[in-house]
């Protein structure tokens, strides 16, 4: 488990106003203690989004947060893009966020969701500098404000005063820290009235399901609607250690979807949606049957499987033999184009490296990862430096990695389980969802993700409650031929970028929708009609 989760870490016209105050300024708090000066850059842009001219202003810096007895506690990094001269109290307004836990929010920022958009060669190796970057036709920004946040430890936030990093880098810390700053940037901005949305990607979803559940009970704010992109909840599902099969199970159908990808199937079925129904079927029923009965299993059915294993995944059926009918995510990665001396991306499936060790289990790199991540982040403090005018004796940290310190505290108060093994904010989100019943939520899922594989996804939202009313109406769904960072696909980013409009001027007006008697448009899960 500690290997799964060292990987999945590894998981984005301009006039600058004279706003600046020097990061070094500093001033007391009422313990004695030296608080350094918050700093904001102001500059104004302009961008073409489906015919439409934007006028915005970007805000970028860091907003001194106060704890509930009003002791400053940290400088909290942000970007917040808003509409010039919009109604804050129609126009919604979307606060997003990677992952790690550890990580900046650059991915989604230059990925899919910022005015600016990386170019690479998906899912090919993208050439050295210079790299391109372009103006993002996809960006929300025609249909909501914007918030980038970066958790403390990454981007420009740090704890000040007396608190320390451990008062943020743990499942519960995270999320009191991030919904108290989305408290006091909705209260600093008076965007009281607006219609709110989150935005989390990867261990980003963790956090919104905790957040939605905090803002909404402790703090008193609703959310709209939430965004989970490439999500996990509860991390059970994607722990194999022994004795729990549960990942064997919900990893299979995204195992057979990149077979199906790179052609090791013994016969290629031709529409993949229709062939991972049967596999979802296959693994729900005779597979997780099998692996209930462990030893006891007959020959017979344990042969049966073993076949089907085989079809469904192209891995040989004496190296399913020899795993005990149970293969690991990395043990798949490095045995699915073994012969070909390749392994396959955790993050994105899609992509291929090299295999270091052709006898091995446990790749040292991520095909993907390792591919994309110069491109982003050079192009990001590029941006961040000259378009944005951040000074650049400023240092942004991509991550924390490095960070003294950086320890995640993996425990819940209130939950069971043994620490770090099994953190679960599924009941966090059921919690709002029971109570709050106008909240929707959007699941944007990647095929070919083997970090937070889609049914594991699907196997979460079937376990959240029997008392959430009308769930799988404001639950959808929607998957795309991509993997963990769906939107480095450019093929899928006109339909990601739809899916997500549609959501948020859907549920902007939802109120508005019921009251007038008109049903919501809300349509049953996807993935139900392909069970």
């Amino acid at each position: 488990m500690k290997k799964t989760l060292t990987l999945f870490v590894l998981s984005f016209l301009f006039i600058a106003l004279p706003a600046f105050a020097s990061e070094h300024a500093e001033k007391s708090d009422t313990t004695g203690s030296k608080i350094p000066e918050p700093v904001q850059i102001v500059t104004h842009h302009t961008i073409t989004i489906e015919g439409q001219q934007i006028k915005y202003t970007a805000t970028t810096g860091t907003m001194l947060l106060r704890d509930e007895n009003n002791k400053p506690i940290a400088l909290f990094g942000f970007i917040a893009y808003t509409k010039d001269n919009a109604d804050p109290n129609s126009r919604p307004i979307t606060f997003a966020y990677n992952g790690g836990p550890g990580s900046s929010s650059i991915w989604l920022h230059m990925g899919a969701l910022g005015p600016k958009r990386v170019v690479i060669d998906d899912p090919e190796a993208t050439p050295p500098p210079p790299y391109k970057m372009k103006d993002n036709q996809y960006s929300i920004l025609d249909v909501s404000d914007l918030v980038m946040v970066d958790p403390v430890g990454t981007g420009l936030s740090r704890p000040v005063g007396k608190a320390k990093g451990s008062d943020f880098w743990g499942v519960d810390q995270d999320i009191k820290t991030v919904s108290e700053f989305i408290f006091q940037y909705i209260k600093d901005n008076d965007r009281w009235n607006s219609p709110k949305f989150l935005f989390g990607e990867s261990y980003g979803t963790t956090r919104s399901a905790g957040i939605a559940d905090y803002l909404y009970e402790r703090l008193g704010v609703e959310v709209n609607g939430v965004v989970f992109l490439s999500t996990v909840w509860n991390f059970e599902t994607l722990a194999f250690a022994p004795g729990n099969d549960l990942p064997y199970v919900l990893y299979l159908p995204t195992y057979a979807a990149v077979a199906w990808y790179h052609n090791t199937l013994p016969s290629k079925p031709s529409d993949l949606p229709s062939f991972l129904a049967k596999v979802r079927k296959f693994a729900a029923g005779e597979y997780e049957q099998a692996l209930f009965k462990g030893a006891s299993i007959d020959s017979t059915a344990f042969f049966d499987v073993l076949s089907k294993l085989h079809e469904y995944t192209g891995i040989s059926e004496e190296y399913w033999r020899k795993a005990n009918l149970r293969l690991s995510e990395p043990q798949f990665t490095d045995e699915l184009l073994r012969k070909e001396g390749q392994t396959v991306g955790r993050l994105d499936a899609r992509y291929t490296g090299p295999t270091e060790d052709l006898l091995g289990e446990y790749s040292n790199f991520d095909p993907q990862s390792t591919t994309i991540s110069p491109v982003f982040i050079t192009d990001f403090l590029n941006y961040f430096h000259n378009d944005l005018k951040f000074p650049t004796d400023q240092v942004y940290h991509i991550d924390a990695y490095s960070t003294k310190g950086f320890k995640w505290d993996w425990n819940q108060r209130g939950r069971h389980g043994f620490g770090f093994r099994d953190p679960n904010v599924a009941p966090d989100l059921a919690d709002v969802m029971q109570k709050d019943q106008y909240l929707n939520i959007l699941m944007l899922n990647g095929y070919f993700d083997l970090a937070t594989p889609f049914f594991a996804t699907e196997y979460t939202i079937d376990h959240l409650g029997a008392n959430i009313p009308n769930l799988l109406k404001r639950v959808h769904m929607k998957y795309f031929m991509s993997g963990h960072m769906v939107y480095v696909n450019s093929k899928v980013l006109p339909q990601f970028k739809a899916d997500i409009a549609h959501f948020i001027e859907t549920m902007s007006i939802q109120k508005e929708i019921s009251e007038s008697g008109t049903p919501s448009s809300g349509a049953a899960s996807e993935y139900k009609n392909q069970k």
